[in-house]
Protein backbone atom coordinates (compact mmCIF):
# COMPACT_ATOMS: atom_id res chain seq x y z
CA UNK A 1 0.00 0.00 0.00
CA UNK A 2 1.34 3.50 -0.89
CA UNK A 3 0.83 5.59 2.57
CA UNK A 4 -1.40 9.39 2.34
CA UNK A 5 1.27 11.92 3.16
CA UNK A 6 0.38 15.73 3.76
CA UNK A 7 2.09 18.17 2.28
CA UNK A 8 2.14 21.58 4.45
CA UNK A 9 4.00 24.30 4.70
CA UNK A 10 3.51 28.67 5.08
CA UNK A 11 -0.19 29.35 6.63
CA UNK A 12 -3.59 27.30 5.70
CA UNK A 13 -4.80 24.18 6.36
CA UNK A 14 -2.44 21.01 5.19
CA UNK A 15 -3.51 19.17 1.57
CA UNK A 16 -3.43 16.05 1.83
CA UNK A 17 -1.33 14.13 -0.82
CA UNK A 18 -0.58 10.94 -2.43
CA UNK A 19 3.39 9.51 -2.12
CA UNK A 20 2.52 8.88 -5.61
CA UNK A 21 3.48 12.22 -6.57
CA UNK A 22 6.61 12.36 -5.07
CA UNK A 23 7.25 9.52 -7.46
CA UNK A 24 6.55 11.99 -10.78
CA UNK A 25 8.32 14.75 -8.99
CA UNK A 26 11.17 12.77 -8.68
CA UNK A 27 11.58 11.40 -12.18
CA UNK A 28 13.32 13.16 -15.03
CA UNK A 29 10.61 14.89 -17.27
CA UNK A 30 11.95 12.91 -20.64
CA UNK A 31 11.53 9.81 -18.71
CA UNK A 32 8.24 7.96 -20.13
CA UNK A 33 9.14 5.01 -19.27
CA UNK A 34 9.12 4.81 -15.65
CA UNK A 35 12.71 4.06 -15.15
CA UNK A 36 14.70 5.47 -12.36
CA UNK A 37 15.52 8.99 -12.50
CA UNK A 38 19.08 10.09 -13.29
CA UNK A 39 20.13 11.29 -9.76
CA UNK A 40 18.95 8.20 -8.29
CA UNK A 41 21.48 6.18 -6.40
CA UNK A 42 19.96 2.80 -8.78
CA UNK A 43 20.56 2.63 -12.54
CA UNK A 44 17.85 2.51 -14.76
CA UNK A 45 16.49 -1.26 -15.51
CA UNK A 46 17.07 -3.07 -18.70
CA UNK A 47 13.56 -4.53 -17.84
CA UNK A 48 11.37 -4.79 -21.50
CA UNK A 49 8.63 -4.31 -19.80
CA UNK A 50 9.25 -0.56 -19.09
CA UNK A 51 9.47 0.00 -22.78
CA UNK A 52 7.34 0.09 -25.84
CA UNK A 53 6.80 -3.78 -27.00
CA UNK A 54 6.87 -3.36 -30.13
CA UNK A 55 8.72 -0.47 -32.69
CA UNK A 56 6.40 1.70 -34.24
CA UNK A 57 7.89 -0.14 -37.69
CA UNK A 58 7.19 -3.35 -36.40
CA UNK A 59 3.53 -2.28 -35.06
CA UNK A 60 2.30 -1.12 -38.64
CA UNK A 61 4.16 -3.55 -41.23
CA UNK A 62 3.66 -2.57 -45.06
CA UNK A 63 1.59 -4.80 -46.80
CA UNK A 64 3.80 -8.24 -47.92
CA UNK A 65 6.21 -7.60 -45.49
CA UNK A 66 6.32 -11.07 -43.62
CA UNK A 67 9.67 -9.95 -42.56
CA UNK A 68 8.16 -7.51 -40.53
CA UNK A 69 4.97 -9.20 -39.10
CA UNK A 70 7.24 -12.14 -38.23
CA UNK A 71 9.88 -10.01 -36.58
CA UNK A 72 6.95 -8.06 -35.16
CA UNK A 73 5.33 -11.69 -33.28
CA UNK A 74 9.07 -12.60 -31.77
CA UNK A 75 8.93 -8.91 -29.65
CA UNK A 76 5.67 -9.98 -28.29
CA UNK A 77 6.28 -13.16 -28.16
CA UNK A 78 9.65 -12.15 -25.89
CA UNK A 79 7.94 -9.24 -24.04
CA UNK A 80 4.82 -11.82 -23.01
CA UNK A 81 7.80 -14.39 -21.74
CA UNK A 82 8.96 -11.72 -19.92
CA UNK A 83 5.91 -10.26 -18.30
CA UNK A 84 4.68 -13.61 -17.34
CA UNK A 85 8.37 -14.07 -15.21
CA UNK A 86 7.60 -10.65 -13.70
CA UNK A 87 5.89 -9.67 -10.71
CA UNK A 88 3.89 -6.43 -11.24
CA UNK A 89 1.35 -3.70 -9.15
CA UNK A 90 -2.11 -4.48 -9.63
CA UNK A 91 -3.93 -2.04 -7.89
CA UNK A 92 -6.96 -3.00 -6.01
CA UNK A 93 -10.95 -1.72 -5.42
CA UNK A 94 -12.50 -1.20 -2.66
CA UNK A 95 -13.34 -5.00 -2.63
CA UNK A 96 -9.87 -6.19 -2.82
CA UNK A 97 -10.78 -6.90 -6.31
CA UNK A 98 -8.23 -6.33 -8.65
CA UNK A 99 -8.62 -2.52 -10.33
CA UNK A 100 -10.54 -3.49 -13.55
CA UNK A 101 -11.91 -1.23 -16.48
CA UNK A 102 -14.16 -2.05 -19.59
CA UNK A 103 -13.49 -1.39 -23.32
CA UNK A 104 -14.72 -2.95 -26.22
CA UNK A 105 -16.40 -5.72 -25.18
CA UNK A 106 -13.32 -6.68 -23.33
CA UNK A 107 -12.49 -6.59 -19.42
CA UNK A 108 -9.03 -5.31 -19.00
CA UNK A 109 -7.24 -5.59 -15.58
CA UNK A 110 -4.80 -3.03 -14.51
CA UNK A 111 -1.17 -3.94 -14.26
CA UNK A 112 1.59 -1.59 -13.61
CA UNK A 113 5.36 -2.50 -14.26
CA UNK A 114 6.38 -0.23 -11.13
CA UNK A 115 5.36 2.61 -8.57
CA UNK A 116 5.98 5.32 -11.30
CA UNK A 117 3.75 4.34 -14.20
CA UNK A 118 1.00 3.75 -10.93
CA UNK A 119 1.40 7.08 -10.11
CA UNK A 120 0.74 8.20 -13.90
CA UNK A 121 -2.36 5.97 -13.57
CA UNK A 122 -3.85 7.71 -10.40
CA UNK A 123 -3.23 11.24 -11.53
CA UNK A 124 -4.92 10.50 -15.12
CA UNK A 125 -7.94 9.39 -13.26
CA UNK A 126 -7.71 12.39 -11.27
CA UNK A 127 -7.25 10.29 -7.62
CA UNK A 128 -3.77 10.95 -7.44
CA UNK A 129 -4.13 12.45 -3.68
CA UNK A 130 -6.10 9.05 -2.55
CA UNK A 131 -4.13 5.82 -0.82
CA UNK A 132 -3.97 3.24 -3.15
CA UNK A 133 -3.47 -0.49 -2.32
CA UNK A 134 -1.97 -3.04 -4.84
CA UNK A 135 -0.74 -5.93 -4.66
CA UNK A 136 2.61 -7.58 -6.48
CA UNK A 137 1.44 -10.64 -8.68
CA UNK A 138 3.50 -12.27 -11.44
CA UNK A 139 2.19 -11.66 -14.96
CA UNK A 140 1.75 -15.47 -15.18
CA UNK A 141 -0.47 -15.55 -11.90
CA UNK A 142 -2.80 -12.39 -13.82
CA UNK A 143 -2.73 -14.47 -16.77
CA UNK A 144 -3.43 -17.97 -15.92
CA UNK A 145 -5.37 -17.37 -12.96
CA UNK A 146 -6.75 -13.75 -13.07
CA UNK A 147 -8.32 -13.38 -16.43
CA UNK A 148 -10.53 -16.72 -16.00
CA UNK A 149 -11.90 -16.28 -12.70
CA UNK A 150 -13.69 -13.00 -14.27
CA UNK A 151 -16.28 -15.34 -16.14
CA UNK A 152 -16.03 -12.66 -19.21
CA UNK A 153 -13.58 -12.34 -21.59
CA UNK A 154 -10.58 -10.57 -19.81
CA UNK A 155 -7.20 -9.29 -20.75
CA UNK A 156 -4.31 -7.10 -18.76
CA UNK A 157 -3.27 -3.65 -19.31
CA UNK A 158 -0.25 -3.37 -18.73
CA UNK A 159 0.69 0.83 -17.72
CA UNK A 160 -2.02 2.20 -18.75
CA UNK A 161 -1.70 5.80 -19.44
CA UNK A 162 2.40 6.01 -19.58
CA UNK A 163 2.12 8.19 -22.71
CA UNK A 164 2.07 5.32 -25.33
CA UNK A 165 4.59 3.06 -23.21
CA UNK A 166 2.02 0.59 -22.31
CA UNK A 167 0.77 -2.71 -23.48
CA UNK A 168 -2.48 -4.99 -24.42
CA UNK A 169 -2.31 -8.39 -23.36
CA UNK A 170 -5.84 -9.39 -24.88
CA UNK A 171 -7.57 -12.54 -24.32
CA UNK A 172 -6.75 -14.76 -27.12
CA UNK A 173 -5.29 -17.91 -27.72
CA UNK A 174 -1.14 -18.01 -27.32
CA UNK A 175 -1.74 -15.18 -24.22
CA UNK A 176 -4.74 -16.88 -21.97
CA UNK A 177 -5.88 -20.24 -21.84
CA UNK A 178 -7.88 -21.71 -24.54
CA UNK A 179 -10.57 -21.76 -22.13
CA UNK A 180 -11.07 -18.19 -21.54
CA UNK A 181 -9.74 -17.32 -25.38
CA UNK A 182 -11.90 -15.39 -27.28
CA UNK A 183 -11.08 -16.90 -30.79
CA UNK A 184 -10.53 -20.18 -29.51
CA UNK A 185 -13.24 -21.67 -31.04
CA UNK A 186 -12.13 -20.16 -34.51
CA UNK A 187 -8.47 -21.87 -34.08
CA UNK A 188 -9.80 -25.09 -33.39
CA UNK A 189 -11.85 -25.16 -36.39
CA UNK A 190 -15.02 -25.01 -34.09
CA UNK A 191 -16.18 -21.43 -35.54
CA UNK A 192 -19.92 -20.97 -34.32
CA UNK A 193 -22.48 -19.80 -36.80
Amino acid sequence: MIPGMAEGGGEGPEIPRSRLYDYLENADADDKAGQAPRDSVESPSPDPLTRAAISPTAAAPSPGSTDDIARARREFAALLGEFRRTAVLVPLDEDEAPLVGDYGGIRWIYAFSDESALARFAIARGEGSREWEYRHVLGARLLDAGVPATGVPTGVALDVGSDGDGVLFPPVTGIVADATAVDAQAVNGEESQ
